[in-house]
């Protein structure tokens, strides 16, 4: 059999002191933290496009990275890459991989043809799982990448593409099935507009939520037990996309009657690029009940797009497992590396170099972040800080209980009102301490 990493070992942990590139420094799968192994709490997963697919090219220049796998036709270099795939996954130790359908098979001149190719590959990923004992976190389907698809798919203005898009939705997640995925990913690449002039857009947002239940329906009719995501993502391609934001999809989800069927698949790049920290748009997210996993990257704050770098910064991954281990941990989810390597980055070792560096940084922000739990200081700040609602008036409001005339009667009674200190400062030097002491 082909070997397409043959000079790369198994990457196993060293601990802080390696200076060996190809060993992980943080991230040791075996180590148990609350009951259970790291490797249980982080479900690490690599996503077949960035990963396998990309050959990344970008809007200025041709790929830098051969994806054909020593292949000249499509089918055959789309089962040598699912091979490679797997080679990759086992030499890693990551347990899990997402795809869309066009990642895995490439699309035929028809949708039938696409399917045959779908089926044939699908068949392959379910032997290569066996083989390996690795598992499918969630499958997608490419509704933006076809020229068929520059108005949107379910929300499409042409009748025939949003039958289109269904039926490749459709055909997506029976794959899906067929791999025991634990989710199924809706992200709405092209589902958006560029200018209101042209766009209804309560037609659009109508037919996006019939497209989702009727997908959702039939798949649970069929026995399909895992989660469904919505993907927030405020722009690019479009200008402005409907599933903007996580609270933008919660609000989408409550009107038409989803909520108790989808959570969310959250992203760190997507959330700064509506303007918002990778932190708050997970709170947002279990504060309403739908955390469900992660799409782990992040950009480049002095540039406007989505990048898809691997993540090392620690205080962000700090913060965000944080939110994380208070939203209880991935149930179905997990941390997909929805991230690529930078263009120049084109070796084989560069794409280990890369997942060992996001691992150990994610690894690295679990610990921080369990630590800070542990600490109980910031925590305990922010009950104090709300301990006005425990008791007295406070506690009338909270309950209920309190009305306007009565919360007027105690306001004329007050006199001067006095606030406490919020205290960012002392908290941000409480959480370097926790971090670095």
């Amino acid at each position: 059999m082909t070997e397409f990493y043959k000079d790369i070992p198994k990457i196993k942990y060293e601990g802080p002191k390696s200076k060996n590139p190809m060993a992980f420094k943080f991230y040791n799968p075996d180590e148990k933290v609350g009951g259970k192994t790291m490797r249980e709490h982080l479900k690490f997963t690599a996503s077949y496009w960035h990963t396998f697919a990309s050959d990344m090219k970008d809007m200025f220049g041709e790929g830098s990275i051969d994806r054909s796998y020593g292949e000249s036709d499509a089918m055959a270099s789309a089962k040598a890459k699912a091979k490679a795939t797997f080679e990759f996954l086992d030499k890693i130790g990551i347990d899990y991989y997402c795809f869309h359908d066009r990642d895995v098979a490439p699309e035929g001149a028809t949708l039938a043809e696409s399917n045959d190719n779908l089926d044939e590959i699908v068949a392959l990923l379910k032997d290569l799982q066996k083989q390996y004992g690795k598992k499918l976190l969630w499958g997608t389907a490419n509704l933006f990448g076809n020229k068929r698809y520059m108005h949107g798919a379910a929300t499409s203005c042409n009748a025939d593409v949003f039958a289109y898009a269904a039926a490749q939705a459709k055909k997506a997640i029976e794959c899906t099935m067929e791999l025991n995925g634990a989710g199924y990913t809706f992200w709405g690449g092209r589902e958006g507009y560029e200018t209101l002039l042209n766009t209804n857009m309560g037609l659009e947002l109508d037919n996006m939520a019939r497209f989702l239940r009727m997908q959702i329906e039939n798949a649970r009719k069929n026995g399909f037990t895992g989660n469904f995501y919505i993907e927030p993502k405020p722009k690019e391609p479009t200008k402005h996309q409907y599933d903007f934001d996580a609270a933008t999809c919660i609000m989408f989800l409550q009107k038409y009657g989803l909520k108790d069927e989808m959570k969310l698949n959250l992203e760190a790049n997507h959330a700064t690029l509506a303007m918002h920290t990778f932190q708050h748009e997970i709170r947002v997210a279990r504060e309403n009940g739908v955390f469900g996993s992660i799409d782990a990257n992040m950009g480049d704050m002095l540039l406007g797009w989505d990048t898809d770098q691997f993540p090392t910064n620690v205080y962000d991954t700090t913060l965000a497992m944080y939110e994380i281990i208070k939203a209880g941990g991935f149930v179905k989810g997990g941390f997909n590396f929805d991230a690529k390597v930078r263009r120049g980055s084109y070796t084989k070792e560069d794409t280990f170099y890369s997942y060992i560096a996001g691992m150990d940084t994610i690894a690295l922000g679990f610990k921080m972040a369990s630590r800070m739990i542990e600490d109980g200081r910031i925590d305990g700040f922010v009950e104090q800080r709300y301990a006005s609602y425990k008791s007295g008036i406070g506690a009338d409001i909270v309950s209920g209980k309190a009305t306007l005339a009565d919360l007027e009667k105690y306001a004329l009674a007050l006199g001067e009102v006095k606030n406490e200190s919020g205290r960012q400062e002392y908290l941000e030097g409480v959480l370097n301490e926790i971090m670095f002491g």
